[in-house]
């Protein structure tokens, strides 16, 4: 199959994701300050400059997008069809450094939790979710 877009198009589409204070993030953010959580934003100094920081209850939050960190059997993780093996080899060097990150943040006492874009439209399960990881660790 072909892209519907072209190259340049593409290009332009795929430079305008933006890294940090993604909907997502900010939808995560304001539910924790919600549910009366107060958290520290995306340390640079911390490996895997993880998007949420729970120093009271030693807990890092990583926000991911389905597509950017492969997220299996997700619909919004959908490897495009041009230029397909450059997002494959992408996609898989992103999960196996988040995977090397999660490991040497957990080995250093920190709880470790990702956030899957697809999981945020469910206020209730993220709430419930949320609450568990947070009470084994307060």
């Amino acid at each position: 199959m072909v892209d519907t877009v072209s190259k340049e198009k593409r290009s332009w589409i795929m430079s305008r994701i933006k890294g940090k204070n993604t909907k997502p993030e900010i939808l995560v953010r304001r539910l924790l300050h919600r549910m009366g959580y107060r958290f520290r934003l995306n340390s640079p100094n911390m490996l895997g400059h993880p998007d949420i920081i729970l120093k009271k209850y030693k807990t890092i939050i990583f926000v991911n997008g389905c597509f950017w960190h492969g997220h299996e059997n997700c619909r919004k993780a959908s490897i495009p069809k041009s230029n397909s093996n450059f997002w494959i080899n992408k996609i898989k060097k992103n999960r196996t450094r988040d995977q090397k990150n999660q490991k040497a943040l957990k080995k250093s006492g920190w709880n470790v939790f990702v956030i899957w874009e697809c999981e945020i439209a469910k206020t209730d399960i993220l709430r419930k979710k949320i609450k568990r990881k947070l009470i084994i660790r307060g």
